[in-house]
């Protein structure tokens, strides 16, 4: 049974931030072919093929994260951790938008409001006002920086090698919900994993029976141990994990 696994990289990396630390070494060097492995629910499957997407870091917001990562990405590449690296895109804009507090746990974050005290006009911040006219919202305008193409190429590839009949199962790592309705019509042709790599429950639109369409469907999700077995060797031929 030939298997292909499709990586949504953004929501890899996040769900393994969310797990591991941000702060904390000893998961960023992740093996994807070795993370992955483990969890095939199919007897007699092998991966033949691995598709990683992702997006290169704009070196103007960050010069040693675009290193990092180009060190990273061609680790990938020499081991063989992966088959196809596709690359999207960052884009970023300014946008207004409601200053609000950090939530903590599963609690919703809070926009502040402002009602006159302590305000202070040297900051880049404006009250937006209410509709009876009095102070409301206080507003920042940021920089937006969003991922833009990973997620098609996701779904691209995926129903490219199923239609093509050039793979026997699919294992897609991410919880975007988004992946609802692609990830049902194959379903309907191929058996399918699905490994949720967040702290978060599996979306409950990525949900289904294991006996939809063909059957045989299976669901997991990734603990910070997985992605701490799961890392490539110090060193990758010529190529060297970065410090950190």
């Amino acid at each position: 049974m030939r298997i292909g696994v499709y990586v949504d990289g953004f929501n890899l990396y996040y769900g393994a931030r969310k797990h591991c630390g941000r702060g904390t070494p000893g998961w960023r060097w992740l093996d994807l072919r070795a993370l992955v492995e483990p969890l095939i629910g199919w007897r007699g499957g092998e991966i033949t093929r691995i598709v990683y997407c992702t997006a290169r870091v704009d070196a103007v917001a960050s010069q040693t994260g675009a290193i990092d990562q180009n060190v990273y990405l061609d680790a990938l590449a020499t081991s063989g951790s992966v088959d196809v690296i596709a690359e999207g895109r960052y884009v970023s804009w300014a946008k207004e938008e409601p200053l609000v507090n950090e939530p903590a746990g599963t609690y919703r974050p809070t926009v502040y409001r402002h009602g006159g005290e302590h305000w202070d006009e040297d900051l880049p911040l404006r009250r937006a006002l209410a509709s009876d006219g009095r102070a409301d919202s206080i507003m920042a305008t940021v920089q937006k920086r969003e991922e833009k193409g990973s997620d098609v190429n996701v779904v691209s590839h995926l129903l490219l090698d199923v239609l093509t009949k050039a793979v026997d199962g699919v294992v897609i790592v991410s919880n975007d919900s988004d992946f609802e309705l692609p990830l049902r019509m194959v379903r309907d042709r191929v058996p399918v994993g699905t490994v949720n790599p967040s702290t978060s429950p599996t979306a409950g639109a990525l949900r289904g029976r294991p006996d939809d369409g063909v059957g045989g469907h299976w669901w997991r999700r990734l603990r910070a141990e997985d992605y701490r077995a799961s890392q490539l060797p110090d060193r990758v031929g010529m190529l060297r994990k970065p410090d950190g």
